[in-house]
C-alpha cells in the first residue's frame, strides 16, 4: 500500500473516531473514554508521512519538472508519460469511448491541454464529480509567423510577439532558450508527426537593456515592437550556418519565413531535415534552472510558477490518490484538468471554454450502462448539480516591501498552506458554501488554509473558475498556492507549498463527497 493510500485509511479511521466521540454520551466529567489503541499510532504515522522529507521531495521534483518542461507541449507530454506509468490509459478524442469501464484514463487536446480521470466501480451520476482544474500556459514570447528581421550593423534579430504579459522589461538581460512543437512530415510515409524541441541549457537569445549612462532613453516606457527585440547572433562569414540555402532547404514551407540559420538550428535539435518541417509553434523561455533559496532554504525560486506549480500538485495528487484503487472512494469520479490559454482569456478549444471537462463527463456517462429510464442529458445535469470543482490557480503571497497594498487579514504567507481566493465582484467563483466546504476539508485533512482578497482600491485578476462554473452550473471554489512576483519571468513560492498542495488535493479527492453530503440541498 502506498504512503498516501495508508494515509487515506488513517484519515477514515480518525474521522470515524471523531464521529464516535461526538455521539457518545459521557455521564460525568470523571468518566473515562476508551480510545482505540490505533489513535496514537495513526497520529505518529501521519507525522512520519508528512515530515520535512515529504515536502523536500516534492519541492525538488517540482524544480526538476519545470526545468525539464519549459513549454506547455513538454508539460503535457511529461504528464502523459507519468500517468501512463501510474496505470492510466490514454483515450483519443477522435476515437470511440464506448468500451470505457471504471478505471483510470487521460485524454489530450492539441498537445497543450489534458484531462486525467478516475472512475470508481460504484460511481453513479448523483455522486457528482470531484474536479481540480488548473492552467499550464505561462507568460512567454512566441515567434511571429514570419520571424525575419533586418540585421542591424551585423546583429541578427528575431521577430517575436508577447504572449499575455511576456516581453516586459523583466525579460531583458535574461538567458533565453527556445523550444516548442514542430510538425514534421515523414518523407517515406508522408504522415505529419509532432516533435518537441528544447535548447536547454543553451540560451539562444538575449534582449539587452540600454545602459543608464544614455539617460532618458534608458528609463522607458519601452516599445515592445522596436525595443524588446531579441538578439540571436552576429553575422560572420566564417560561420557554416550562414552558408547559402540548398535546393532541398528552399522546398521547406518555412523557408523565407524564418532565418535560415534558425531553421537549421531547430532542425538539428529535432534531428530532422529543414525541408521536412511543415510548421512550428516555438517560444522563448528562461533557461535558468529553479533552485531552493533563503538562508534556511525556505523558498523555491523558479520560472513559470504561474500556474504550473498548482498543475503539478494536482496531477501528482491524482496519481498518488489512485495508486491503490481504494484510495479514491469506489463511488467517486475524480478529474484533473490542465488547460492552455488561461492567461489570454481561455476562449480556445484547448482553453477551459473549449469544454474538455464537460466532454469527459459526457462521454463517461454515455459509455457506462446506468439502470433506469433517465436520458444521458438528465444524468449529465444530475452529475453537474452534485459536482464540486476546485479552480486551482496561484494567488499572491505578501510582499514585505509593499505590505500596504494588501488587505488586512488577507495576506498569505509562504509555507502556510493553500490560499482561498475571494472577490465580492465575481472575479473568483468562491461562495460561502464553497468556503465552508474547503474549511471542513482542511480540518479533516489537517491542512492549514489562508485567505486572499484584494483591497477596495485595487483590481483583481481572473481564473478559470467563473468560466467552468457558468459552463457546468457546478459549485466552484477558487484557491491555489500563493507566490511572489506573479507574471515576472522568475518568481518565488514556499518550499513546503508544493507538498502542501499535493496533500490538500489528495484530501479533496478522498473526502469531498462525504463532506458535501452533509450540506443537504445547498
Amino acid at each position: 500500500m502506498s504512503e498516501l493510500a495508508l494515509l487515506k485509511a488513517m484519515q477514515e479511521a480518525m474521522a470515524n473516531l471523531e464521529l464516535k466521540l461526538e455521539n457518545d454520551k459521557v455521564s460525568s466529567s470523571s468518566s473515562t473514554l476508551k480510545v482505540p489503541e490505533t489513535s496514537t499510532s495513526l497520529s505518529t504515522k501521519k507525522a512520519e508521512i508528512y515530515s520535512s522529507k515529504y515536502f523536500s521531495k516534492y519541492a525538488d521534483e517540482y524544480i526538476k519538472f519545470t526545468y525539464e518542461n519549459p513549454t506547455i507541449y513538454h508539460v503535457v507530454e511529461t504528464v502523459g508519460k507519468d500517468l501512463t506509468k501510474a496505470g492510466f490509459k490514454y483515450l483519443s478524442e477522435k476515437e470511440s469511448w464506448d468500451s470505457l469501464r471504471p478505471g483510470k484514463y487521460y485524454t489530450v487536446r492539441n498537445g497543450s491541454s489534458l484531462a486525467a480521470f478516475v472512475v470508481g466501480s460504484d460511481w453513479t451520476a448523483d455522486k457528482g464529480v470531484g474536479v481540480v482544474g488548473a492552467h499550464i500556459d505561462a507568460l512567454t514570447a512566441l515567434l511571429k509567423p514570419n520571424s525575419n528581421k533586418d540585421t542591424v550593423e551585423g546583429y541578427e534579430l528575431l521577430g517575436v510577439a508577447p504572449y499575455a504579459g511576456g516581453l516586459s522589461d523583466l525579460w531583458w538581460d535574461r538567458d533565453l532558450g527556445i523550444g516548442g512543437r514542430l510538425l514534421v512530415r515523414d518523407p517515406e510515409t508522408s504522415k505529419v508527426e509532432q516533435k518537441l524541441v528544447d535548447s536547454t541549457p543553451h540560451p539562444i537569445a538575449h534582449i539587452p537593456t540600454l545602459a543608464p549612462h544614455f539617460g532618458a532613453p534608458s528609463v522607458g516606457p519601452f516599445n515592445k515592437e522596436t525595443q524588446a527585440v531579441p538578439v540571436v547572433g552576429f553575422q560572420s562569414a566564417d560561420d557554416p550556418a550562414e552558408a547559402p540555402a540548398t535546393e532541398a532547404e528552399k522546398s521547406s514551407p518555412l523557408y523565407g519565413k524564418h532565418p535560415l540559420k534558425l531553421l537549421r538550428y531547430i532542425a538539428g535539435l529535432a534531428k530532422v531535415k529543414v525541408e521536412d518541417i511543415v510548421q512550428w509553434d516555438l517560444q522563448l523561455f528562461d533557461v535558468q534552472k529553479g533552485t531552493l533559496g533563503g538562508l534556511s532554504k525556505e523558498f523555491i525560486f523558479a520560472p513559470r510558477i504561474d500556474d504550473r506549480i498548482c498543475s503539478f500538485a494536482a496531477y501528482k495528487a491524482l496519481i498518488e490518490s489512485s495508486t491503490e484503487l481504494d484510495s479514491i472512494p469506489s463511488s467517486g469520479f475524480s478529474i484533473v484538468g490542465l488547460f492552455d490559454n488561461e492567461e489570454i482569456g481561455s476562449a480556445t478549444r484547448q482553453g477551459i471554454k473549449g469544454q474538455l471537462i464537460e466532454l469527459v463527463v459526457e462521454r463517461v456517462i454515455s459509455a457506462l450502462d446506468f439502470p433506469g429510464d433517465e436520458s444521458e442529458q438528465e444524468l449529465l445535469k444530475l452529475a453537474y448539480a452534485n459536482t464540486i470543482i476546485l479552480s486551482a490557480d496561484v494567488n499572491h503571497l505578501l510582499n514585505p516591501n509593499f505590505a500596504n497594498v494588501y488587505l488586512e487579514h488577507h495576506k498569505p504567507l509562504p509555507n502556510k498552506g493553500i490560499s482561498i481566493a475571494l472577490d465580492p465582484n465575481g472575479h473568483f467563483a468562491t461562495d460561502s458554501i464553497g468556503l465552508a466546504l474547503v474549511e471542513e476539508l482542511g480540518r479533516i485533512n489537517d491542512d492549514p488554509l489562508q485567505y486572499f482578497q484584494i483591497r477596495n482600491d485595487s483590481r483583481s485578476g481572473g481564473t478559470i473558475g467563473p468560466s467552468i462554473s457558468i459552463q457546468t452550473g457546478a459549485r466552484t471554489i477558487d484557491l491555489g498556492i500563493p507566490q511572489l512576483s506573479m507574471h515576472s519571468i522568475r518568481a518565488a513560492a514556499g518550499v513546503k507549498d508544493v507538498g502542501n498542495g499535493i496533500k490538500f488535493f489528495s484530501g479533496f479527492f478522498s473526502n469531498w463527497r462525504k463532506v458535501y453530503d452533509t450540506y443537504d440541498d445547498l
